[in-house]
């Protein structure tokens, strides 16, 4: 997942806003790094819990799934609404409330075992990411500029807030199954140990230079969403794509620890976290390995590999096997990742320059929508419809419906 790009900085106000800081750019970078791996981490950690959820409360697919999509309501309602906050208060003074909600989230989840605690904990976490991905990936950028000056236009912030944002969702289920595995209170535990890493980075945060300035804040001009003349039907191909990658994602997020558990018969909490790790983590190194190809071999390469592993996807539920889940969330991770690289690069080319943050905030609600609504229409149909013909329908439509807004945004983007 990329965010918004940040607002120019330049080397004097770096200096002027980074006096009281104790720790240099380059260590604050790491740190602010680490801060936003932990919160998008806390994000997925519930991932390999809910079958454990399922025993205790009884919570059915769909209730597992209303607790999650509270995640992605969060995060949908604040990335338009406060996700460009920093720009007028400061980054500190975003990321270190955002640390502070999931903080919060954490404790809610760990002391109010029930539906209610669940849902209210998520939304919180939800609106914790939707105001620490878009500041911490300009706060990055900034740290970046300030620490190497002689490297203008480098590639690398933009690696480090990809590498730390799905790298977080990554290592949040692995996490989480583990020491649901081999520690005990498996249903508080994860959440204790979160919100101390997250207390700890909070403070470090505080140490790291501001790169906003007052009078920085005094230019910024309000966000409006404006697309280049003809760009519509680009943005519109763009949004879609991201909506259907995400719909992978929330799905491996939401049911798929419930469904590993019941079709692979696989008992371990860790094992059952590797699914929706290797998703994510394949998501990343796709996006790192390939991301500097042209645009529309992205979106071609992500559009065969999306199929690929959603059919492999459906075939290990036919064929129960931990190697063949893992392959099948590989791929479809990867394709997803591609997919979802070159859609918010698409959005941001057809946005007007001055309303790029605006337009990317668009497409995150829509795409947090993708990673929500179909999770929540599946987790309905498999009351009334087998799971195997359900998730090969699934496949279908994602395949299709993605396939068809890959052609539009490839021959949108040869437009002159």
């Amino acid at each position: 997942m990329t965010t918004h790009p940040p607002a120019t900085r330049t080397p004097e106000t770096h200096r002027h806003a980074g006096r009281r800081a104790v720790l240099s750019p380059s260590s604050g970078l790491w740190v602010v790094t680490a801060a936003f791996t932990t919160l998008m981490a806390f994000g997925t950690v519930p991932t390999p819990l809910w079958p454990l959820y399922q025993v205790r409360d009884h919570f059915g697919p769909t209730s597992v799934t209303i607790a999650f999509a509270a995640m992605v309501a969060g995060a949908a309602v604040t990335f338009p609404t406060l996700g460009h906050l920093s720009d007028h208060i400061g980054r500190r003074k975003v990321v270190v409330p955002a640390l502070v909600l999931g903080i919060v989230a954490a404790v809610v989840m760990s002391v109010w075992p029930s539906l209610a605690g669940l849902i209210t904990g998520r939304f919180l976490t939800g609106v914790g990411v939707g105001l620490m991905a878009p500041t911490a990936t300009a706060y990055i950028a900034d740290l970046y500029r300030a620490a190497h000056p002689d490297r203008p236009g480098s590639a690398d912030p933009g690696l480090i807030s990809t590498a730390a944002n799905l790298g977080g969702l990554a290592l949040g289920p692995l996490v989480a199954g583990a020491l649901a595995e081999w520690v005990p209170f498996p249903l508080a535990t994860s959440y204790v140990v979160i919100a101390v890493i997250m207390g700890i980075a909070g403070l470090l945060v505080m140490l790291s230079p501001e790169t906003v300035t007052s009078h920085a804040t005094k230019e910024t001009r309000p966000v409006r969403f404006a697309l280049r003349p003809g760009n519509r039907a680009t943005f519109g191909a763009a949004a879609v794509v991201g909506f259907f990658a995400f719909a992978l994602m929330g799905l491996f997020s939401s049911l798929g620890a419930i469904i590993v558990r019941g079709e692979l018969d696989i008992a371990s909490q860790f094992t059952i976290g590797l699914i929706p790790f290797t998703a994510f983590a394949a998501s990343a190194v796709a996006q790192l390995v390939l991301g500097r190809l042209p645009l529309p071999k992205q979106l071609v390469t992500g559009t065969v590999l999306f199929p690929v592993g959603l059919a492999l996807t459906a075939l290990s539920l036919y064929q129960p096997a931990l190697w063949l889940a893992l392959v099948a969330a590989g791929l479809s991770g990867s394709g997803a990742g591609l997919l979802f690289k070159g859609s918010v690069t698409q959005s941001a080319i057809a946005a007007v320059p001055a309303s790029r943050a605006g337009v990317l905030a668009v497409f995150f609600v829509i795409a947090y929508l993708g990673m929500g609504l179909p999770s929540v229409a599946f987790s309905l149909l498999i009351q009334h419809i087998p799971l195997k013909a359900t998730m090969i329908g699934f496949a279908a439509v994602l395949s299709v419906g993605t396939l068809v807004a890959v052609i539009t945004a490839v021959r949108t983007n040869r437009k002159p």
